[in-house]
């Protein structure tokens, strides 16, 4: 898929507020006692088949069903990047979804391997993910210039979103340079982290240029799938895991969390980290206030 050029604060791809599908308001009393009506977002399942077999089902607000389920199956290695889909047929009134290869499979002794995550709405991975993860090692020729970092953080929280309509939502954004391209919400993290996934396998979007925010943890979940996807470079408004670092560190990925405004920490992969966003003075104190404050913890001073 060819990135046309267009307004540079133009998302390709944003939450759709408007639709009346994805939330719902409910009657709230708070601790007043005053009864007013809040909008929250929708759940729902979805059953995902791969061919004639099926695979999960998952917990979502209900758009994009065919980025999800392809973006799920891809990122438990179910389609392969050479794979050619034949079709998608989604019935709505069941919920049911079923992605359909030219090429035939089986996955039985795959689905007795499941591992429960601590994905938001309970991810699952399948137990031979780690074969594939081992794997991979991504390339050292991303880059991520503080410039840009800022300029996305800025960008993304000014975005209307569902999270700011209705909170109880993770968000993820696929981004290239200073440019968000994909904005999607759901549930869980690892939901809109497939529908990224999926969005990509169907338009045959490279990765290796890319950065994936994300508004949730950055779990050992969060990093295989952004690692099967071959994406370099993860950043977070949240906290990582001691796993989510250490899987980080073996797939040479870049890990930045509490990322907002212009702070962040970087965990992992600082090798690719450009710092080419001047400080500003109050910015440029608070550094030298925080080295002179490590310096005094490990036994330094003048």
């Amino acid at each position: 898929m060819t990135m046309q050029h267009r307004d540079f604060d133009e998302f390709l791809i944003a939450p759709d507020l408007d639709d009346p599908t994805l939330t719902e308001e409910v009657e709230v009393v708070d601790e007043h006692g005053l009864v007013s009506r809040r909008h929250t977002v929708q759940e729902r399942p979805l059953t995902i088949f791969l061919n004639s077999q099926e695979i999960i089902t998952a917990m979502t607000i209900g758009d994009h069903p065919d980025w999800l389920a392809v973006g799920y199956l891809r990122n438990q290695a179910m389609l392969r990047d050479d794979d050619e889909i034949t079709g998608i047929d989604y019935d709505e009134d069941i919920r049911t979804i079923v992605v359909r290869t030219r090429r035939k499979t089986n996955y039985e002794e795959k689905m007795r391997r499941k591992v429960h995550t601590s994905g938001c709405a309970q991810g699952t991975v399948f137990g031979d993910i780690m074969d594939e993860f081992e794997k991979i090692h991504l390339p050292d020729t991303a880059v991520l210039r503080t410039s840009w970092l800022y300029a996305l953080l800025k960008r993304i929280a000014t975005r209307p979103s569902l999270y700011m309509k209705a909170g109880s939502i993770h968000g993820c954004v696929l981004c290239q340079r200073d440019r968000p391209l994909v904005y999607v919400e759901d549930v869980g993290r690892h939901n809109a982290v497939d529908k990224i996934a999926g969005w990509m396998f169907l338009n045959k979007v490279p990765a290796h240029d890319k950065i994936f925010f994300t508004t949730g943890r950055l779990t050992s979940e969060m990093v295989l799938k952004c690692a099967a996807m071959g994406i370099p470079i993860l950043v977070s408004r949240s906290g990582f895991t001691a796993w989510g670092v250490e899987l980080a560190k073996k797939v040479n990925m870049t890990l930045i969390g509490r990322a907002r405004g212009r702070r962040y920490l970087c965990a992992a992969g600082a090798q690719r980290i450009i710092r080419d966003a001047p400080l500003s003075k109050a910015e440029e104190k608070r550094a030298a206030r925080r080295a002179g404050g490590l310096r005094l913890a490990h036994g330094g001073g003048g």
